[in-house]
């Protein structure tokens, strides 16, 4: 079935089978578009849930004036925003919190991937890279990540990347200019201010 067939069954018939299929379809590229802003695999699946609740209640919206997978790439990059937003505000009020009262609540968890074979220290290593690279992204002004996400995490070309932006091509090519040398910039300072 094509993706306007599908959309076609769901709002016509309510077909719970055709919404399994565009989730069986499309939940890869959510999960990895959403996991391109947050720090866990968890809560990258935590988001593409809500993003495919989302889908279902406003799927009557989608006018088929792009592709459904540009839709799906909005509707997840705006909730992964909102929730690092949401995430950086609680971090801030913990702060505040653990400074106030000396207590240590609300530690952040991140995922860590096991390789039993692998050096001990080396795996840290690549572990704290992996981190500093996430917090550098992170810290990058929401245009720069989206476009820098989209292009490395997901592949999109250029034109895809406009599409899902709203933006121009040449836009694009300037936000990812910017991205890549803000990135070097933060990512030079941090290995400058290591031990």
């Amino acid at each position: 079935m094509t993706d306007q067939q599908i959309v076609k069954e769901i709002l016509n018939s309510n077909s719970q089978k055709a919404f399994v299929e565009l989730v069986d379809r499309y939940q890869p590229l959510v999960v990895k578009t959403c996991r391109g802003f947050v720090a866990s695999y968890a809560d990258a699946e935590d988001l593409t849930q809500e993003v495919f609740i989302e889908v279902y209640q406003s799927l009557s919206n989608f006018r088929n004036e792009s592709k459904l997978s540009t839709w799906l790439y909005r509707i997840a990059v705006n909730k992964s925003l909102n929730f690092v937003r949401k995430k950086k505000r609680e971090s801030v009020l913990q702060s505040i919190d653990r400074f106030f009262t000396g207590g240590n609540r609300g530690s952040q968890y991140f995922d860590i991937e096991e390789n039993s074979n692998a050096n001990p220290e080396k795996q840290i290593q690549k572990k704290e890279d992996k981190l500093i690279l996430k917090q550098a992204i992170n810290s990058l002004p929401d245009n720069q990540r989206i476009a820098f996400i989209l292009s490395k995490y997901q592949d999109l070309s250029y034109k895809e990347i406009a599409e899902v932006m709203n933006v121009t091509v040449a836009s694009v090519e300037s936000l990812l200019f910017r991205a890549k040398a803000n990135l070097q910039k933060k990512l030079v300072v941090k290995s400058k201010n290591k031990p």
